[in-house]
């Protein structure tokens, strides 16, 4: 049972990731790009933060913490 918790819990992060990364591609898409590298608004853009962000949720499940290369 506690398994899954755990596991309903990653799906969770999972999930939100894809979301966002489904966002993004969106966006790229919009503005003829493939990368957001290529986009004049990438240092100020909310949507490529949100989804850096989940990355970094989903890579430590919410557990909070920084991530260092």
């Amino acid at each position: 049972m506690q398994e899954n918790a755990q596991k309903k819990v990653s799906n969770q992060w999972e999930i939100a990731l894809i979301k966002k990364k489904e966002e993004l591609q969106t966006c790229q898409a919009s503005r003829e790009l493939n990368s957001c590298l290529r986009c004049e608004l990438v240092l100020s853009c909310e949507l490529r933060d949100a989804y850096v962000i989940s990355v970094y949720e989903n890579m430590n499940k919410g557990e909070g913490g920084g991530f260092e290369f």
